[in-house]
């Protein structure tokens, strides 16, 4: 009797879980459909579904469109428009490395997400439910004909998704234009158009899973978004290739999403395990997948553009000029000056990301993590165990560097796509699972972070960040030029070849992830010493992605890079007019800049070829004469 009580109080999570398992597995059979045909994987999946949610909202509530309408028009829209536009990017994608491509795919999260906040706004909203929320009886349960209407139509919709890709002539050739673009066309298939519908498809799945999901969870932007990222989970249960089983990973995941709901309330450490869990898998299969898929082959890097050193003496005077002008801030910017000790603290986080992904071809998506655990170890030994502000300061970066191992765990057998991915999803847990325990930030609100005494006030301080910033730089200069930095620049060529040498290559790579966290969270405690109190808010996981778009915007250079990534992401918004609206529309400035800079790289050939041309018609021009020059144009 007992057991039967217990089977029917679950029904209702079962069908809650069946529910939302079913739009995740949707989403994740569209992400992979474009995925396995394009060969790009789009990070800003969930952020298609965020913006079809939010224009379904405007269409029915606000323009009073019937629902039916208003649900065609927002798949038609997104994925007709999207389709076309995605295959045109994705065609200059598939030219660049996977780490260029995650950077344009994370842009382009950035910039939807940013648009729709900057519409929207970013507050929370409600979205009225469209379908009837009447309920019908069913063999233990009570169940919504909403819940209902949505699993049968994502379910029939998957069903249909995978007959498509088995039986059809279109479906078929999928399946081989990522490997062979030129024999589909031989078929008598377009392999642009074949693309093209992949992307359409794609993104229509997308955009009806964020339509389906809204109703169960408000207009909020970045929770949809995250919401819609679970498909990650449920591709990766199924491998990343196979649709049924990547549809079955959803109904999983959302199940026991669900069944992990009703024991929450009374257990604090199960509160952040449903949202969890689909990272949690991801993470898994990273991890004990064949290493066939763990380490599917990359793409061959673009043959590397040597820039033409700098002179000497710029070389040797730019730094010594540049500190300089940095120890004369204090004179010359008055009341911004926090603006410019933030900065100098942004200095050192774009520095440890620059070893990290620029010199050893890396991949980290939670670096807002390393921040966040440097921040709140600062509190507790700065604050809590009164060690002096140094002391405290260093051993914060100590304590990050067990959590840069663990995190260069999966980089032992993951690399490109899937090291992102990996990445991601343990920023993810550790905010969902950690950030909220005593070890961390606690739940009883901000934590205090002192500045150091004596040197507490803002021009003492920022001399102090500046400080640091500048050893953190030398630091990092001396790896680079050490045994250690060529090893990190053979790691980013040619991992195979560099164990070929007989280097532990594993060695190497947790050395670089241990390094690049510490740095990290020296930057954490310091943003979080400079407003003297901190909490979860700053160190999102979506905060790793701005970072890592940021960093693309800011160009080249090892030092120089972080330096301008700083500059553009800390100071230069509050120097511009409006500057509420500059932090509005600053997440979709950084991520449209990251898809052009990923995009120029992908038209290089292209550009040269341009260039090239343009040279030889215009040394015909100055060596034969107009008539001479018009014959080259000509041909």
């Amino acid at each position: 009797m007992r057991s039967v009580w217990w089977v029917s109080s679950l029904l209702p999570f079962i069908v809650v879980g069946l529910v939302s398992g079913s739009v995740y597995g949707l989403a994740a059979m569209g992400l992979v459909l474009t995925y396995k045909t394009t060969g790009v994987f789009n990070f800003a999946h969930g952020a298609v579904a965020t913006g079809a949610a939010y224009l379904f909202f405007e269409l029915q509530s606000r323009q009073g469109v019937p629902w039916p309408i208003a649900l065609v028009l927002t798949v038609a829209l997104i994925a007709g428009l999207g389709g076309p536009l995605m295959e045109l990017v994705g065609r200059r994608l598939r030219q660049v490395p996977v780490a260029t491509q995650v950077v344009a795919t994370v842009g382009m999260l950035l910039a939807i997400q940013g648009i729709v906040v900057a519409i929207f706004g970013a507050a929370a909203m409600s979205f009225p439910a469209f379908l009837s929320t009447r309920t019908v009886r069913l063999p233990g349960v009570y169940v919504g004909v909403d819940q209902i209407v949505v699993f049968a139509v994502a379910a029939l919709l998957a069903i249909a998704l995978f007959v498509f890709f088995r039986r059809s002539r279109v479906g078929l050739s999928m399946q081989a234009v990522v490997d062979n673009p030129d024999l589909v066309g031989l078929g008598g298939n377009n392999p642009v158009r074949v693309r093209t519908i992949a992307w359409t498809i794609g993104l229509g799945t997308a955009a009806l899973s964020g339509v389906l999901l809204g109703p169960s969870v408000g207009l909020n932007a970045p929770l949809l978004t995250l919401l819609v990222v679970q498909a990650f989970g449920a591709a990766a249960v199924g491998g990343f290739t196979s649709l049924p089983l990547v549809y079955a990973g959803g109904l999983l995941l959302g199940v026991l999403a669900a069944g992990v709901t009703k024991y929450g309330p009374g257990h604090q450490f199960l509160q952040g395990v449903p949202s969890s869990l689909p990272f949690v898998f991801l993470l898994g299969v990273m991890l004990l997948a064949p290493r066939r898929l763990a380490q599917r082959p990359v793409r061959a890097r673009l043959p590397a553009v040597t820039p033409r050193p700098l002179p000497r003496w710029l070389r040797t005077g730019g730094p010594i000029a540049a500190i300089a002008l940095a120890a004369a801030v204090p004179a010359l910017v008055g009341s911004r000056l926090p603006l410019f000790s933030s900065g100098a603290a942004y200095v050192v986080l774009f520095v440890s990301l620059a070893l990290l992904v620029r010199t050893s071809g890396q991949t980290s998506l939670c670096h807002a993590g390393f921040a966040a655990v440097g921040a709140s170890s600062f509190s507790h030994l700065a604050h809590g165990a009164g060690l002096p502000w140094a002391v405290a300061l260093l051993v914060a970066g100590l304590v990050a560097v067990p959590v840069g191992a663990l995190v260069a765990v999966p980089a032992i057998r993951l690399s490109g796509l899937y090291l992102a991915l990996a990445t991601f999803g343990f920023g993810v847990l550790l905010q969902q699972l950690v950030y909220r325990t005593r070890f961390m930030f606690g739940r009883n609100g901000p934590l205090t972070v002192p500045r150091p005494s004596g040197l507490d006030g803002d021009v003492a301080f920022y001399y102090v960040v500046l400080t640091v910033a500048v050893l953190a730089c030398v630091l990092v200069t001396v790896l680079t030029r050490q045994r250690l930095g060529r090893l990190l620049r053979a790691l980013a060529d040619s991992p195979l070849a560099l164990g070929a040498q007989g280097v532990d290559v594993n060695v190497t790579r947790v050395i670089v992830f241990c390094v690049s966290a510490f740095l990290a969270a020296i930057a954490g405690a310091l943003l979080a010493a400079l407003s003297g109190s901190v909490d979860v808010a700053p160190f999102d996981p979506f905060r790793s992605l701005l970072y890592l778009a940021v960093l693309a915007v800011a160009g080249a250079g090892q030092l120089r890079a972080p330096v301008v990534a700083a500059l553009l992401f800390a100071v230069l918004p509050a120097y511009l007019a409006g500057s509420n609206a500059v932090a509005t529309y600053e997440p979709v400035a950084f991520g449209v800049g990251a898809i052009v800079v990923a995009l120029v790289e992908g038209s290089r050939d292209e550009i040269v070829a341009v260039v090239r041309r343009g040279a030889e018609r215009g040394r015909a021009r100055l060596a034969r004469g107009p008539a001479a020059a018009r014959m080259v144009g000509a041909r």
